[in-house]
């Protein structure tokens, strides 16, 4: 009985979240808009960007003589800047939007999605510009390629309960965004992005995979590149933690969203 009560309650929540399904499509219109607002090219710098960044990063190697070559390092900058990009975009997805959810009655999960969906249109589109630049590159598109259609509702799906984490911790402590900023930097060194896997000791190359984006960007080389995925028993606990993350956020939010007018 209490089962049967469980599954019609979450129904009932799912068709609430479908009734606003156009006010979620409205905002993630407005925050495309937003982010090329008073720009003469518009939405077009969403393909162009991914381009600058290619020829960026080709004159950096050649110039610094990096140890990791152009496709390795750009397949593993795409993912991450859709993670820092999604996340400093969502801190003020709820207090920024006081106005807005003290007046009017609506699932507050449509602002932090919307926000994440926005920033997922323009990583996709930065990865077909980087899929249509590889053969360019010297990496002919293959079968592996497939495994994006796993990997980038992985991707959404820890992005997401980040995002809600962040924008729900943001209504309550007000440093969440300098916070924020300081723990993207040390991340970014700690993931094997701007370096190759096989510059970290031996020793620490398996914990390294406890961080959940190493398995994700080792995950995007290997689709790309056809490269081996090493297989240790913390790449499991990654995949867990990256689920577990999206459970967190969700019920972290839905738990203090009922009072959320009343701290804003």
């Amino acid at each position: 009985m209490s089962s049967c009560f469980r599954s019609n309650k979450a129904t009932g929540a799912l068709l609430q979240y479908l009734q606003y399904r156009e006010l979620l499509w409205n905002l993630v219109v407005r925050n495309l808009k937003v982010r090329y607002k008073n720009s003469s090219l518009g939405f077009f710098w969403t393909m162009l960007n991914p381009l600058f960044l290619i020829f960026i990063y080709y004159i950096f190697i050649r110039l610094m003589r990096f140890p990791m070559d152009l496709p390795q390092l750009l397949i593993g900058v795409i993912p991450w800047h859709f993670l820092s990009m999604t996340l400093s975009d969502s801190v003020e997805a709820i207090s920024g939007n006081s106005t807005l959810i003290t007046k009017v009655r609506f699932p507050r999960l449509v602002l932090p999605l919307s926000i994440v969906v926005a920033n997922c249109i323009n990583y996709l589109l930065s990865l077909c510009v980087l899929i249509a630049c590889l053969p360019l590159l010297g990496c002919p598109w293959s079968w592996g390629m497939l495994w994006l259609f796993v990997l980038i509702p992985i991707t959404f799906a820890f992005v997401l309960g980040l995002s809600l984490l962040v924008c729900t911790g943001n209504v309550y402590f007000k440093d969440t965004a300098h916070l924020l900023g300081l723990v993207l930097m040390a991340w970014l060194f700690l993931t094997p992005i701007i370096y190759p896997l096989s510059q970290i000791p031996e020793r620490f190359r398996e914990l390294i995979f406890l961080n959940p984006m190493t398995c994700l960007i080792e995950g995007y080389r290997a689709a790309f590149l056809e490269t081996a995925m090493p297989f240790t028993p913390f790449l499991v606990l990654s995949v867990i933690f990256i689920f577990t993350a999206l459970w967190l956020g969700l019920r972290f939010f839905l738990h203090f969203e009922p009072v959320f007018a009343d701290e804003l």
